[in-house]
């Protein structure tokens, strides 16, 4: 069990304490609303997502679906009127991802946060290249997008020119981009055992290795403040140790 109070860290940034306690609790993933129960358990889960402060047992797949809302709730107390996109290739650890994504469906529109699966890797980053040119439009009706990509170690590896070249092209002071790279150094669940931090070198992209659940959250703002700070599309490590727990 693993707590952490934000408040510590981000004293500056949002004017509310966050305190998280984390753990591991098997649960089922990925169904859509149909029963009642279902539903309540759907409204359950939102209101740990909304929540800003207390203490809240969650796995890791559901702190992943945290950063984003905590993402807007910060960049609100902040005075930024920004959105949020989500885009990528399912695969374990994150394969679950998109499923819980869906099952939030009605929470990411009020949050004016917006996933669209890719239909590959490179695609997905392309995609999320795009949110990154909002700043240049005379047409824009918010001040920024961040945006989230995510993919298995194999679909890092293919990505790499389309990464790179994002990189490069850079992203804006209300935006930034954060890569969620699923690793599988214990080959779990894959045919060759993979960590993505060689790859992210050669992109010239920052990599962020949190080591708890709780960390998940806390690095995941780091890392989208780092991108929106230098410039960059930042890399964080998402392990099976974490997320399948």
């Amino acid at each position: 069990m693993v707590t952490r109070r934000l408040g510590k860290w981000a004293t500056s940034w949002v004017s509310r304490s966050v305190s998280i306690r984390a753990t591991s609790i098997p649960r089922k993933e990925g169904r859509r609303p149909q029963t009642e129960l279902s539903r309540l358990r759907v409204k359950k889960d939102q209101e740990v997502y909304t929540s800003r402060k207390g203490k809240h047992y969650m796995t890791g797949m559901q702190m992943l679906v945290k950063l984003p809302v905590f993402l807007r709730q910060y960049d609100s107390d902040r005075g930024f009127d920004t959105e949020g996109f989500i885009s990528g290739y399912r695969g374990t650890p994150v394969g679950s991802l998109d499923l819980q994504l869906m099952r939030m469906e009605t929470l990411m529109r009020e949050m004016k946060i917006t996933f669209v699966p890719g239909i590959n890797e490179e695609i997905a980053a392309s995609s999320v290249q795009g949110t990154q040119q909002v700043c240049i439009m005379q047409d824009k009706t918010v001040d920024g997008v961040f945006a989230i990509w995510y993919a298995k170690g194999p679909g890092i590896d293919r990505s790499g020119d389309a990464i790179k070249h994002a990189n490069y092209a850079g992203t804006t002071r209300k935006g930034g981009v954060l890569c969620l790279a699923g690793d599988d150094p214990a080959c779990k669940s894959s045919s060759l055992s993979h960590q993505s931090d060689f790859n992210f070198r050669d992109m010239n992209v920052p990599i962020l290795a949190p080591g708890s659940v709780a960390e998940l959250l806390e690095y995941g703002v780091f890392g989208i403040q780092l991108s929106r700070f230098s410039g960059c599309w930042t890399a964080m490590r998402v392990t099976s140790l974490m997320v399948d727990r």
